[in-house]
Formats: structure tokens, sequence, C-alpha cells
């Protein structure tokens, strides 16, 4: 007898089959719709970075633009400052020629006078230090014109006041001299005549106001003049009666 196998009959799953297909489609859906988001990403990424790579030329160049502003600003703010400086001291140069005609008009109408006669007087002093020492130069301008054409003849002495050791203090011509000049300065002369002489400031003092007599045939005549105004006067300033 023949073998013969036994025949088996299968039932096909079309359900089954049809179940895959459709889970097979949903993960290629799945896997393109992933591609498109990431290439949606990156488009999205480099376009910001381009974006963002214009702004930041744009913002640059704003950047420069505002430090060009800046720098001429400045400069013209630095040229402003020295021409005001300059009408300043041109100013403060013309005050000071100013100040020195009016003390050359009242000097020589002191010494034409007019109809009007003077005395002897202390028309100005200036005070110039010696360098490292306590030593101070001084010129004294003397004038009259009671006399015409006549000599007046006399001594010129200074005193000071001021503060030494937190107190007030003044000094005599005899202690700021050395004995040969103790008598005084000789003047001889007929309408202006400019004295000099030195003045040794005892230590630890502070001058603040000179006082200068001149005394001879010509009368006596004493005058105050405060020590800032008298060294300023070496400066171009005018010290005067």
């Amino acid at each position: 007898m023949p073998n013969s196998r036994p025949l088996v009959i299968r039932r096909y799953d079309l359900v089954r089959r049809r179940r895959i297909q459709i889970a097979l489609a949903l993960v290629w859906l799945a896997s393109l719709v992933l591609v498109g988001g990431l290439a949606a990403i990156l488009g999205g990424g480099e376009a910001a970075v381009g974006a963002e790579g214009e702004g930041g030329v744009a913002l640059r160049a704003d950047n420069e633009t505002l430090k060009r502003q800046v720098a001429t600003l400045e400069r013209s703010e630095q040229v402003a400052r020295a021409a005001l400086a300059e009408v300043q001291q041109n100013l403060r140069e013309r005050d000071e020629e100013l100040e020195a005609l009016r003390a050359d008009l009242a000097f020589y109408s002191r010494l034409v006078g007019g109809s009007q006669r003077e005395g002897l007087a202390v028309h100005a002093l200036k005070l110039t230090p010696v360098k490292d020492s306590r030593a101070w130069n001084f010129t004294a301008t003397l004038t009259q014109n009671f006399r015409r054409g006549q000599d007046v003849k006399g001594r010129l002495t200074l005193s000071l006041e001021g503060v030494s050791n937190g107190q007030l203090a003044s000094f005599g011509w005899d202690e700021l001299v050395q004995a040969p000049a103790r008598s005084g300065i000789e003047y001889a002369f007929k309408y202006f005549q400019r004295v000099s002489g030195t003045i040794m400031l005892p230590p630890g003092f502070a001058p603040n106001r000179v006082i200068a007599r001149a005394e001879g045939d010509g009368g006596r005549a004493e005058q105050e003049f405060s020590w800032e105004d008298a060294v300023k006067y070496e400066e171009g300033g005018d010290v005067s009666k």
C-alpha cells in the first residue's frame, strides 16, 4: 500500500496580513513625517543663522557709525575747550594790560600833577623771592611833584606783619636786614625813583602785610601793601597806592 501523507488544509489569515501591512504603512508614514520635520528644523536653523548673521552685520555697522560720531563730538569738544581757554587767557591779558595802563596813568598823573601838587609817596612795591633761601628782593617806586625840579632825599624802610608760630607778630626794619642796611635804603630824586633792597624773613614767619616808609627832606610817606599783591606784582600785576 503506497505511503500517503494526510492532507492538511491551513486557513490563510487575511486579517493578520492586513494588520501587518497597515502597521508597515504607518511606520513608513511616520518615518516620512520625521524626515520632513528634521528637514524643516534644519532649514529653519539655517535661515535663523542667516538672519542672525545679517542682523549682526547691521549692528556692527551701526556701532561703528556711533563710534565715529562720538569721536567727532569729542574732537569738537576739545577744540571748543581750547578756544575757550585761549579766549579766557586773552581776556586775562587784556585785563592785566588795562590795569598796567591805569597804573601808568596814575603814576604819570602823579608826576605831572597839573595844578595839583603832591608830596612824597610810595607809589608801588614788588617782591621777588631769592631761590633756596628766606630772602626776598624788593623794589619800591617813590614819587613826588611838590618840589618840582628839586631833589628830595631820604631813606626807605620796610616792616612786616603776619603770623609766627600761630600768633600775630610784626618785625621792624632792623630785624629784617643785616647791619649795613639798618639805617634804611637811601634815595634821591626829582620826580620818581625805584629803590631796591633785600629783606630776610624770620624762621616760621608767614607775612601778610608790608608797610613801606619813606622819610627825608621831602617829607614822610607811609603806605601799606598786602604781601600777596606785592608778590603778584612780579607776575605782571599791579600794586599801587
